[in-house]
């Protein structure tokens, strides 16, 4: 199994990823990583903070020549402003910061963090709480991607919405839409649509406010018979909603068409399936349930919405808490933060989507190197297709372009 731990504050020295499990022979380069660092930091509405703190790599174990060895794995990810100005406040040596922050951020980990482990700090928990714990994520997702390119596998997102804009497309992106998403400033897929969501977010920093939205994150290629219906910590989706669920500020996560599947009739809510005597496969002419049914993926694309709050801590501070150290009332202060970070969370929520599904493809496949895991997904896939009944396909029978998963426009 695949699994991954992250170190590290905000402001600190390096954040660190160590990720064990990764079969031996795995191609990677840092330059590989980086490319994914960079995606992270996209997105019209970033602080200025996305411009000057560059990710600069570190691979320390697990890699030799390029290839992974079979063992644990673990990358530093400098920060470049520690020795410029977290050296004294942030140091790990006994003493006391400059400062305190008693005055906690509603919206963030602040006041619960504080009370929970006696803390009269609030630094000493938003340090930890901070999204920039993500890049570290990011990394790791990184080479949970470079090991499902070898079973075909492959995950991206777009923005559905920011703000009030909502996209009107219909269809789920591929694989060869993922230039164009990184390519468009709020990584949306439509032109228009994303026109207005830059209105709408230099609406919102005019006023020193912030916007939350929604991402939708697709994994195309998962084979049938990843998770399990066996126990509820088995299931793919209860460990897919889970993963995208600890993303810092997401609040709320759907499969497939999620709510808006229970708004409707038993009769239209499910997925029919399908043979193609031409090719032997079943297939499905909607992809409402996401492409899992019972815990376990159906040969569908995976898909998921992805739901951010707008940020908590505001360019200008209105916000009002209390003083801890004086019991006051007082306004939130504030750190260094963005308008949105909508664009930057899909490319998060790509990452922990490929750790979910890398684990439990390591899992089903197992193997001590990449050679004997492909191996055994070929042995796997081959079997699938000497078996029909089993086999379902990546697109589905229906005219045109594969409808999104909540499309509603034919109830």
């Amino acid at each position: 199994m695949l699994r991954y731990l992250t170190a590290g504050e905000s402001h600190g020295r390096s954040l660190v990823v160590i990720v064990e499990g990764l079969p031996a022979g795995l191609a990677v380069t840092s330059d590989q990583l980086g490319m994914e660092l960079a995606r992270r930091r996209l997105g019209y509405g970033r602080g200025p903070r996305m411009r000057f703190e560059a990710d600069e790599l570190v691979l320390t174990a697990g890699i030799r020549h390029g290839r992974t060895l079979g063992s644990p794995v673990a990358i530093e990810i400098k920060n470049s402003e520690w020795e410029r100005k977290w050296t004294e406040e942030m140091s790990p040596n006994p003493g006391y910061p400059s400062k305190k922050l008693t005055k906690p951020r509603p919206g963030h980990a602040d006041l619960a963090g504080m009370l929970k482990y006696g803390f009269d700090d609030a630094r000493d928990v938003l340090e930890r709480a901070s999204a920039r714990e993500t890049a570290a994520r990011v990394v790791a997702g990184a080479l949970a991607k470079l090991l499902l390119a070898h079973l075909e596998i492959a995950v991206l997102s777009h923005v559905v919405q920011i703000g009030d804009v909502k996209t009107a497309r219909t269809t789920i992106p591929f694989p060869e839409d993922l230039p164009r998403i990184d390519a468009s400033e709020v990584r949306c897929l439509d032109p228009e649509v994303e026109a207005l969501m830059i209105a709408e977010i230099k609406a919102a920093a005019k006023v020193g406010d912030s916007l939350g939205g929604s991402v939708e994150v697709v994994a195309h290629g998962v084979p049938v018979g990843l998770g399990s219906h066996v126990h509820w910590d088995r299931k793919l989706d209860s460990q897919l909603a889970g993963a995208l669920m600890s993303i810092q500020a997401v609040k709320a996560v759907s499969i497939g068409a999620g709510i808006e599947v229970a708004r409707r009739h038993g009769s239209t809510a499910h997925d029919a399936i399908q043979f193609d005597p031409t090719t032997g496969q079943y297939r499905r002419p909607t992809w409402l349930s996401g492409g899992i049914e019972g815990g376990i993926s159906n040969g569908a694309p995976v898909v998921a919405e992805v739901w951010m709050k707008p940020l908590a801590t505001l360019n200008r501070p209105v916000l009002e808490t209390v003083d801890m150290a004086t019991k006051e009332s007082a306004l939130s202060f504030k750190e260094r933060t963005d308008v949105v970070a909508v664009p930057a969370m899909g490319v998060v929520a790509e990452a922990m989507t490929a750790l979910v599904i890398a684990n439990e493809a390591t899992r089903k496949f197992g193997g001590d190197s990449v050679a004997e895991f492909t191996r055994n997904w070929r042995a796997y896939r081959d079997n699938l297709s000497a078996t029909p009944s089993a086999v379902m396909d990546d697109r589905p029978l229906s005219e045109g372009e594969p409808v999104r998963v909540n499309d509603t426009s034919h109830d």
